[in-house]
């Protein structure tokens, strides 16, 4: 008979209890580190994110243009950034897989690839001589590739975050990867309407997939040293937080709570929520402002206003959640989660004719507000999981599955040609607004108790290493990451103790 058995829970097994931090192992004196590539790897992600990002809105302020000129209907240039969100979620799940069997610098190397490959499989489109039928074919074939690379920079990143830095800057890396996609977004509304036909666009994203490339050489899977303790842990597989959630049997480092699988559930749906509404905007800017009269490049300008005023709030907030506000994810989304539900709501009213500094200002705060939250839903998942890519991939599967519901509802309920005005998204607006109010109530009902960062908390102060009182010392207990900062000979650090 075996000593021990593999230590499992289930749902039945005091649901209600907290994580206990005294009940995880027992670590040695760890010497946690942080290294200064940790950085080149994110300038790496953050690049290689903002280039998958670039295909996704690429067509929406466009939409009309592409369409007439290479003999298409709209509803089929809408489907250039469908493709994208429909292989995401399939594709997202995978990641996980992968990574796990090859690591995120193999994963990354083969996102960079597909992303070169399609670039030119686009361009190849543009030929002339080909027929409206080919011309789309090989339109849709780049963007499949594309939508194969992009889950890989969205997924990884908090996986990255977790193995490379630590408490201090773990929620700002994971911020900084998470927001490079929607900036690809954003520029890429502003840079298509600007650089001339829908054929000649399409060669400068070519261009500009070809020349960030190289920036896959900076990433790397982990450093010899974590900086954290969740960091020193081996990733957990898809199947172990499916199980976790639905509350079956699961090894104790996957097991959650009742309430921390309520909290990942309704942090699932509103991820999904507000990332499809902005996403959905994305695709459908322009359908939505030019039959009141704005022109494709206003359109791309406000679109692009809502995602670069949340690039600059996000990057203000995150090191504030890493070094002051720390534990106030929660509080925090039950306070932005109203205001921009309310902002999506007020579109309704608010999409006429000569009302542009209002539209203007009423995208503004959903880019602030929703931005923000990116990397707060991101962080708290995996908070609420301790399964870093895992929970990225479900969240960032919410996130596409319901941009994919309201860009095609929003599409059926186009006007008609002999409307006031004409093809108008009066009624698509109202369904858009509507959808986010509702589910917006559900963030009432979120606890987001962050127990991966109180367990390294405690790992850490665990490993903090005595210094011996003397004279010119405090006699503090300080880390063996702020001893080794100190000395370049480790076993200089033991000398002082």
């Amino acid at each position: 008979m075996p000593d021990s058995e593999p230590d499992s829970r289930t749902a039945t097994d005091d649901f209600l209890d907290k994580p206990s931090i005294s009940s995880a192992p027992a670590a040695p004196n760890v010497r946690y580190r942080l290294y200064k590539r940790r950085f080149s790897g994110l300038f790496g992600f953050v690049l290689l994110g903002f280039v998958t990002g670039l295909p996704w809105a690429w067509f929406g302020p466009i939409a009309p243009q592409a369409a007439a000129e290479f003999g298409i209907s709209v509803n089929q240039v809408n489907w250039l950034g469908n493709v994208m969100a429909c292989l995401f979620i399939p594709v997202s799940l995978l990641v996980p897989v992968f990574c796990s069997r090859f690591g995120i610098t193999r994963c990354a190397q083969i996102g960079s690839v597909l992303t070169l490959i399609s670039g030119w499989i686009r361009y190849a489109g543009t030929a002339t001589s080909l027929s409206s039928q080919s011309a789309y074919a090989l339109l849709i074939f780049g963007q499949i590739f594309s939508a194969i690379a992009q889950p890989v920079f969205q997924v990884l990143g908090p996986m990255y975050s977790e193995k490379w830095f630590d408490l201090k800057g773990r929620t700002t890396a994971t911020m900084a990867i998470a927001i490079a996609n929607p900036i690809g977004g954003a520029i890429g509304e502003l840079l298509a309407p600007l650089v001339g036909t829908p054929r000649q666009s399409i060669l400068v994203l070519a261009i500009i997939s070809t020349a960030t490339v190289p920036a896959v050489l900076f990433i790397s899977d982990s450093p010899p040293t974590p900086p954290t303790y969740a960091g020193s842990k081996p990733a957990q597989s898809l199947t172990s937080l499916c199980r976790a959630v639905l509350g079956l049997s699961v090894q104790e480092d996957a097991y959650m709570t009742f309430h921390e699988r309520l909290d990942f559930v309704i942090i699932t749906i509103l991820f999904g929520v507000f990332v499809g509404a902005a996403n959905a905007f994305s695709v459908l800017s322009a359908e939505w402002l030019e039959p009141v009269g704005y022109s494709d490049t206003t359109a791309g300008i406000m679109s692009a206003s809502l995602l670069l005023s949340g690039i600059v709030a996000s990057g203000i907030t995150a090191p504030l959640f890493d070094r002051i506000f720390t534990h106030r994810l929660g509080p925090t989304l039950r306070i932005l989660v109203p205001i921009v539900s309310v902002a999506w709501f007020s579109l309704i009213w608010a999409v006429r004719q000569n009302n542009t500094a209002a539209l203007f200002a009423i995208f503004v705060v959903i880019g602030i507000g929703s931005l923000t939250m990116l990397p707060i839903g991101l962080e708290l998942g995996v908070e609420l999981t301790r399964n870093a890519d895992a929970s990225a991939s479900l969240l960032w599967c919410s996130g596409n599955f319901f941009a994919i519901i309201l860009i095609l509802g929003e599409g059926a309920l186009r006007a008609s040609s002999t409307a006031n005005p004409p093809y108008n998204m009066k009624n698509a607006i109202i369904l858009h607004g509507t959808i986010v109010m509702v589910f917006a109530v559900l963030v009432f009902f979120v606890r987001a108790r962050e127990a991966r960062r109180e367990l390294d908390e405690a790992m850490a102060a665990a490993n903090a290493v005595p210094v011996v009182s003397s004279p010119g010392t405090t006699g503090k207990l300080e880390t063996t990451e702020e001893l080794e900062s100190t000395t370049k000979d480790p076993s200089s650090v033991w000398t002082r103790c």
